[in-house]
């Protein structure tokens, strides 16, 4: 697909978590090639200099934040920062998400903790800052990225499907409530299948990556939902390799 297809993104700014590898790093290129100033929000403080500095080589903008989405209090600076600089988020791609594949007999109290706060807290944390911001001022784009186990689990992987599940309610909450507080709004979750990155094979070396999607095919269904014309919204969206055993 061709990301400048879409939509021109010139003057915005989009925040995604996560954003230092893998699918983040795949959005936050896109959107910088569409256009948008792209603040690149990941704990990996290396990785993400090191995607800003290649984005910007290219004559794109990019800056990073260092931001761990468990912890409130550092979301709320990122955001009172971003106002005193007056620079209003326009896109926000919630995209931070971490697991643990144990079964639930061998898992402990704070790798529970620690999924469920990433994946769900975490992006809970930056729509509340984020939304608030977007009615006062008439309009954005929240996407929050999903997951094929936010519609069917399998073994090992209860606090990742209840975290995903959980925020997939969250979004069509959120986008009943934009309906009603601001048409100018979009809210939209993407329910991503396989990918072959890091958080996979990290945690899964032998995969079959045949059976795996490349996270450049994800972003650029995040450029599509920004790309809905005036009176219309992509309320969700579903990607899956063509071979995806979690689907339907």
């Amino acid at each position: 697909m061709s990301s400048a297809a879409y939509v021109d993104l010139h003057g915005k700014q989009a925040l995604v978590t996560g954003g230092a590898r893998g699918l983040g790093a795949a959005i936050c290129r896109r959107l910088a090639a569409a256009g948008a100033s792209v603040l690149v929000a990941d704990v990996r403080r290396d990785l993400a200099k090191e995607l800003c500095e290649d984005l910007m080589a290219q004559g794109l903008q990019a800056r990073y934040v260092e931001l761990d989405v468990c912890d409130p209090g550092a979301v709320a600076d990122v955001f009172r920062d971003l106002d005193e600089a007056g620079r209003a988020v326009d896109v926000l791609v919630n995209n931070a998400a971490v697991d643990v594949s144990k079964s639930a007999e061998h898992l402990s109290a704070q790798e529970v903790t620690r999924v469920v706060t990433t994946n769900l807290l975490g992006p809970m944390y930056l729509c509340l800052e984020g939304y608030r911001r977007m009615v006062a001022r008439g309009g954005g784009h929240i996407v929050n990225i999903l997951s094929t186990a936010s519609n069917r689990t399998w073994t090992e992987a209860g606090p990742y499907s209840a975290s995903k599940s959980g925020l997939r309610a969250f979004t069509h909450t959120l986008f009943k409530e934009a309906q009603r507080d601001c048409l100018g709004i979009g809210v939209t979750g993407i329910i991503a299948g396989g990918m072959e990155t890091a958080f996979i094979l990290e945690r899964f070396p032998d995969a079959d990556v045949s059976m795996l999607q490349s996270p450049d095919v994800v972003a650029d269904t995040v450029l599509y939902a920004l790309s809905a014309p005036s009176g219309s919204v992509v309320g969700e969206l579903v990607v899956v390799p063509r071979r995806e055993p979690s689907w339907p």
